[in-house]
C-alpha cells in the first residue's frame, strides 16, 4: 500500500491559523485526514474556524492564542505570526507536513526531520503588497506605518522559505513564484476538490453566483458593478472586510447572503447559470466546485484559472478586470450552451481520492532522514505520476 511506511511515522501537521474559512483550510483539513492520529498545529485557532472533521482532533497552538481579542484582531497581529510559528514546539516528529499562505512554512523542525510544505501561494500580502494594499482603506499614515513592517516580514518570509526539505505547489502558477521568490524548486499537486459534495440540479436558476471571501483583491466589486449595470440577479455568498463597500456599490438585483451553511452553499451553487470569479487566483478552487456541480464558470484570464477552466467546455474567460469585459463576458456566456456531465467529469480529476493518493505517494518517497534527502535535492525531486489537463 502507497504510504504505509510514512503512516507508520510520527508525524505533524501545520497550518498558518485557523482564524478564516477558505480554500487553504479545506486542503489543510484533507492533509490531516490523511494522518487521523497525527496532531495539527497553529499559530492560532477560533474554535467556530476549526473545520467539522477536525472539532475532535488534538490541537496545538503558540503564546499568540492568549492575545486580547484574537477574535476580533487576529489580522492587525500580523507581525507576531512568524514569533508565533517559530515557538510551535515539532521536535518529537519524523515528518511535519504544513500547509502555508503565510506562515507555517517557517516552523523549526530537529535535525533528522522532513518537512513537506505544501504551498497554497507565496506570502501575498508581503510579496504583492502593492498589488493587494491598492484597494484597501489605509490612509497615508498607517501605509507609511506598514512599509516598514512588510520589508521586515519579506526578510523573514524568504528566510523561513529555505527551512523545509520540500515544497509542493497548488499550481504551476505558484511553483513559477516559489522559484521565483524563495529560489526553491516544487513539485506541483493540485488541491483536492470533494466532488462528491455537489451534484447537478435538475433545474436551474436565473442568477450568477459569488463564493469566495469578501476581500478587496478578489474583485468582487467588479462583478457587483457588471451585475448592477446588466441588471442580472447576482447572489454572493462569503463574508469578509469589503462588503460593507460592495454594499454600498450595489444595485438592486445584488443580494448578499453572507457565510451559509454547506447545505444552502451546494443548493445555490448547482442551480445557478455560472460562477463569476473576477480576481487572479494563484489556484481558485471555486471554479472546480462549481464544475462539480454542473456549471461552469467566467473567470479572468489570469493565474490558477488557466489550469482549472477550459474555456467554450467549462467556462469562459474576460481578459481586463473592468466592469464592461465582465459584462461582455457574460453577455458572451449567455449564447453558450453547457454540458453538466462534461464539466463534472473535468472535476473529477482534481477530486480528493486522488490528491490523497499522490501526495502519499510523494511522501513515501521523501520520508527518510533529512540529510539523504536534502544531500542531493535538484536530482533527488520527487515527480508526481498524476495529470490534469
Amino acid at each position: 500500500m502507497i504510504g504505509e511506511d510514512v503512516l507508520k511515522m510520527k508525524i505533524a501537521v501545520v497550518h498558518d491559523y485557523f482564524t478564516q474559512s477558505g480554500g487553504a483550510e479545506r486542503v489543510a483539513e484533507e492533509i490531516a485526514c490523511i494522518f487521523p492520529s497525527a496532531p495539527v498545529f497553529a499559530a492560532v485557532t477560533l474554535p467556530e474556524r476549526i473545520p467539522s472533521r477536525l472539532k475532535d482532533r488534538k490541537f496545538f497552538t503558540s503564546w499568540m492564542q492568549r492575545l486580547p481579542f484574537m477574535r476580533q484582531l487576529h489580522r492587525l497581529y500580523f507581525a507576531f505570526y512568524p514569533l508565533g510559528v517559530e515557538s510551535l514546539d515539532l521536535k518529537d516528529y519524523d515528518l511535519i507536513v504544513s500547509s502555508s499562505s503565510g506562515y507555517g512554512k517557517g516552523v523549526h523542525i530537529r535535525p533528522g526531520a522532513v518537512h513537506v510544505c505544501y504551498c497554497h501561494t507565496p506570502m501575498r500580502w508581503a510579496w504583492e503588497y502593492g498589488n493587494y494594499s491598492a484597494r484597501e482603506r489605509h490612509g497615508q499614515f498607517i501605509q507609511a506605518l506598514l512599509k516598514p513592517a512588510i520589508s521586515m516580514l519579506r526578510w523573514w518570509d524568504f528566510r523561513a522559505a529555505q527551512r523545509p526539505t520540500y515544497f509542493l505547489a497548488n499550481s504551476e502558477n505558484v511553483a513559477e513564484k516559489i522559484r521565483a521568490i524563495y529560489r526553491r524548486d516544487a513539485v506541483v499537486l493540485h488541491p483536492p476538490i470533494d466532488i462528491h459534495r455537489f451534484r447537478p440540479a435538475d433545474e436551474h436558476e436565473d442568477y450568477y453566483l459569488i463564493l469566495a471571501r469578501l476581500v478587496s483583491y478578489k474583485r468582487i466589486d467588479l462583478a457587483v458593478e457588471a451585475c448592477t449595470k446588466l441588471g442580472r440577479k447576482l447572489l454572493v455568498i462569503g463574508e469578509g472586510p469589503d462588503r460593507k463597500r460592495l454594499e454600498e456599490m450595489a444595485g438592486p438585483t445584488i443580494k448578499f447572503l453572507g457565510r451559509l451553511p454547506d447545505a444552502d452553499v451546494e443548493r445555490y451553487a448547482s442551480r445557478c447559470r455560472a460562477l463569476i470569479f473576477p480576481g487572479e487566483e494563484d489556484f481558485g478552487m471555486a471554479p472546480l466546485e462549481i464544475a462539480s456541480a454542473g456549471r461552469p464558470t467566467i473567470a479572468y484570464r489570469a493565474g490558477g484559472a488557466l489550469e482549472t477552466i477550459v474555456e467554450g467546455v467549462t467556462g469562459v474567460f474576460f481578459d481586463t478586470q473592468d466592469a464592461a469585459s465582465v459584462m461582455d463576458a457574460i453577455v458572451h456566456f449567455e449564447e453558450l450552451n453547457w454540458d453538466s456531465e462534461v464539466l463534472r467529469k473535468h472535476a473529477s480529476k482534481f477530486g480528493v481520492e486522488a490528491f490523497q493518493e499522490e501526495l502519499l505517494r510523494f511522501l513515501a518517497q521523501v520520508g527518510m532522514p533529512y540529510e539523504q534527502s536534502r544531500a542531493n535535492e535538484t536530482t533527488a525531486m520527487p515527480q508526481l505520476t498524476r495529470a490534469v489537463s
